[in-house]
């Protein structure tokens, strides 16, 4: 029977109940997963108050002998003033200053004038009257071609001092420096006229190697050799490795059960070994109150009084 038979025989009716159920169940586990997780929280875990979050609930009751907030609260409270109003609506905010279309903060009735101090430093400084602009300079330097200060005759034309010129002078190497050497060594004329020895030229020809095939690949052996026999320890090392005497095959052949073993009830004891050992779940495990009590056998014990002894501090 083939596939196309299978379906012909179940008919559409049964893929679309078939498809309805797994759509349905596709719903439920969606259902399943939208919970929220539930908070695992018991009477020793829980510290402080019971809170939910996710609501405008206080975490503790505000007291009623508060009468009201005080001035710095509800100025701390109060929003944050809106500059993007009146003319200056729709200005972006992070082009002059640092996020504010107007000033930090504002200025006291009295503090609406500068003084004097303030205003001769908020001048721009004045060029020099013989400066002289250079575009070119300006590319690379701050665009003056003129000294900072004017520089007077006297120190002009003076002369150079014995110190001045000691001191212009350029940092001599020390005794000890050597100089980079040629990249081209100068060979002597008297080697260069030179004649090497006999030796030296048979030395210097090159080894002569004789052309292959140096011997035949297939030689003949030799009739002695065939009739060799092998002595006494090339036969005891070429013997292979035997097993030991108490060495048993593998069984590979099959054999029945017995009746005896089918029929074998377990033991109680191999009953109470089968059993899985429950542990707890680690929600319990970690908060267990009981984790920090004390037996009543220890409460009751007494110390020796070597642990006495030992416990005591050293007088120094």
């Amino acid at each position: 029977m083939t596939t196309v038979d299978i379906i012909n025989e179940l008919g559409p009716e049964f893929f679309e109940l078939e498809y309805e159920r797994i759509r349905q169940s596709g719903r439920d586990r969606y259902k399943d997963l939208s919970r929220p997780k539930e908070q695992k929280i018991e009477w020793w875990t829980n510290v402080g108050p019971n809170v939910s979050w996710g609501t405008q609930e206080m975490m503790w009751p505000v007291s009623r002998s508060i009468p009201d907030a005080t001035d710095r609260v509800k100025t701390l409270a109060s929003p944050k003033k809106n500059f993007q109003t009146g003319q200056s609506s729709g200005r972006p905010l992070f082009y002059y200053s640092c996020g504010r279309a107007s000033m930090v903060w504002e200025l006291k009735p009295l503090q609406q004038q500068a003084n004097v101090r303030v205003q001769e430093l908020s001048r721009s400084k004045e060029l020099h009257r013989d400066h002289r602009e250079n575009r070119r300079e300006y590319l690379y330097s701050c665009g003056r071609n003129t000294p900072i200060w004017l520089v007077g005759k006297g120190a002009q034309n003076a002369e150079d001092r014995p110190r001045t010129r000691q001191l212009a002078e350029p940092k001599q190497p020390p005794k000890e420096y050597e100089g980079a050497r040629q990249i081209e060594t100068i060979i002597p004329k008297s080697a260069l006229k030179g004649e090497p020895s006999e030796r030296t030229q048979s030395l210097s020809f090159p080894k002569k190697r004789p052309e292959g095939p140096f011997r035949d690949p297939v030689w003949s052996v030799p009739v002695s050799a065939k009739n060799a026999s092998a002595t006494e320890r090339c036969a005891e090392l070429a013997r292979s490795k035997s097993t030991p005497d108490s060495y048993q095959k593998p069984k590979d052949e099959m054999w029945p059960v017995s009746k005896a073993a089918r029929r074998a009830t377990a033991t109680p004891r191999v009953d109470e070994l089968s059993k899985p050992i429950v542990r707890a779940s680690m929600d319990h495990v970690q908060f267990n109150p009981d984790a920090f009590l004390v037996k009543e056998t220890a409460l009751k014990g007494v110390v020796p009084k070597r642990i006495e002894t030992l416990s005591r501090p050293i007088d120094r």
